[in-house]
């Protein structure tokens, strides 16, 4: 297996690791459940250095992207990034992703870890552009939780307040590490003259405010543990893949190979403004074909009745197999069971009533509309 630059510090602090799409991660340091309300009350840090990082430059950069993604990125302003799906020819989801216009000319694509390989080579076979993979030399943190602004301003002069949700910038954070400036061959900075510089996000998989922090690996520790210290007067806690996915679940986001796994398109899973129809890119005669006729749809589903809902279980409607749950858990907020399930589109309306079958016992649920938890 693969480990990021973070293990060590995984270690010390005692986190229980699994296989993750082939790399050794903390799937929890103490409870899931502390460490899901910490997200959602306080902060959480999480390591997310698994997924993909690859720079895209040059004058065909963003033509070249933007022929592949659904969403457009013509004319992204210096700063701002975007979520969108890129599909392959049949209109198929390989993967979802995060792309920041780091500096003119120069793109921050994101891929997830389990298809990074294919998304890297996939661009460099459709975009007519430099693509840097950068993937080892990166280290990513998510500091994640309504106190998560207070705490990084702690740690930089930048100020924090400033920077838009889905916007990135580069800043120099308090923290003493031997590597200061972020790969400065690729992207060509000058490094500071004190701390460490990265590159940082306001954006996240929780549905709460929140920062990715890239910087080099070499630096990573370092700053795990500032961040850490920084944020120890609020209550942050390290926090694993087992709370991340319940997080995710709450807000409706989606699990790349679980939720879709290569079979799915973007009209099934949504979400609709990740979809931009005015621009040409791969799989968008594919989405035209099947927008004119039936197919299934992702959809939330609440618990009507006490269950938990787990990936396979079928769906039914008036006693007949309509779909399939991808993901389910139960809310600790709600206090009931929540589910992403694909059902046939003539069930899939906002209020339907559905059953889950959970142990062979049907259990009645609804419709609803996600974030289940409501806009954080």
């Amino acid at each position: 297996m693969r480990r990021t630059p973070l293990h060590p510090a995984h270690q010390a602090l005692g986190a229980r690791l699994v296989d993750f799409a082939g790399w050794e991660m903390p799937i929890q340091y103490t409870s899931i459940l502390e460490e899901h309300r910490a997200v959602r009350e306080a902060a959480g840090l999480f390591d997310v250095s698994h997924m993909g990082d690859l720079v895209v430059r040059g004058e065909g950069a963003e033509d070249g992207l933007r022929g592949l993604l659904t969403n457009d990125i013509k004319g992204l302003p210096e700063g701002k990034g975007i979520y969108g799906h890129l599909l392959d020819e049949r209109g198929r989801i390989i993967d979802d992703t995060m792309t920041f216009h780091m500096l003119p000319g120069t793109y921050l694509h994101i891929p997830n870890a389990s298809t990074a390989a294919r998304v890297d080579a996939w661009i460099r076979e459709h975009v007519r552009a430099e693509v840097v993979n950068v993937t080892e030399r990166v280290a990513a943190m998510a500091l994640q939780g309504p106190k998560a602004a207070a705490i990084l301003q702690r740690m930089t002069d930048f100020d924090v307040g400033g920077l838009k949700r889905m916007h990135g910038a580069f800043m120099t954070l308090r923290a003493d590490a031997r590597e200061r400036a972020f790969l400065p061959d690729v992207l060509g900075l000058d490094a500071p003259g004190d701390g460490v510089q990265a590159y940082v996000t306001r954006s996240g998989y929780t549905g709460e405010d929140g920062f990715e922090v890239l910087v080099e690996a070499a630096s990573s520790i370092p700053v795990w543990n500032a961040i850490l210290e920084a944020g120890r007067q609020d209550g942050i806690r390290p926090c694993g893949l087992g709370a991340r996915d319940l997080l995710r679940l709450e807000m409706g986001f989606l699990l790349s190979g679980t939720d879709f796994d290569g079979q799915q398109s973007t009209l099934q899973t949504g979400p609709p403004w990740a979809l931009k129809w005015e621009h040409d890119f791969v799989g968008k005669e594919a989405l035209l074909q099947q927008r004119d006729g039936p197919y299934q749809r992702l959809v939330a589903l609440e618990l009507v009745d006490k269950g938990i809902p787990r990936h396979g279980h079928v769906v039914r409607a008036a006693g007949q197999d309509v779909g399939a749950v991808t993901s389910g858990t139960l809310s600790p907020i709600l206090g009931k069971g929540i589910a992403l399930a694909y059902v046939d589109a003539d069930r899939s309306a906002l209020g339907q009533d559905l059953e889950v079958v959970i142990r062979d016992r049907p259990v009645r649920a609804k419709v609803v509309k996600a974030p289940f938890i409501g806009k954080r």
